[in-house]
């Protein structure tokens, strides 16, 4: 499956144009959240190909919207890559079995992250 349509979701403005300039001008369609219940609601009503997920954020974090999303029938198709400061190696560990298919640390490496969608 080619990846075309990206939501980012990050409480930090700067974080969400950095990446949607990024894949912008990448020829990605992006959409946005701020925070993990609006990440949920846009998941089922938009459809994306792939989630680009913060951790930290105020209520519903990256780790619990990543396992809501890997856990419901309608959006459990949706690869999700985490895109965190949180550095830990446990961290990585949890993101993963919370239904991530990459972890990947802030700042965001950007030929890395396009290398990593077009190997999707």
């Amino acid at each position: 499956m080619a990846i075309q349509r990206i939501l980012i979701v990050d409480d930090s403005p700067t974080e969400r144009f950095f990446l949607a300039d990024l894949l912008g001008k990448n020829g990605y369609e992006v959409s946005m959240a701020e925070n993990g219940t609006e990440a949920l609601d846009k998941a089922k009503q938009t459809k994306p190909d792939l989630i680009l997920m913060d951790v930290v954020m105020p209520g519903l974090n990256g780790f619990q919207a990543t396992r809501a999303i890997s856990r419901d029938d309608d959006t459990k198709h949706i690869p999700v890559i985490l895109c965190t400061t949180k550095n830990q190696e446990t961290d990585k560990i949890w993101g993963m079995r919370q239904g991530a298919i990459e972890y990947m640390v802030k700042p965001i490496d950007g030929p890395a992250l396009l290398q990593k969608i077009r190997t999707l």
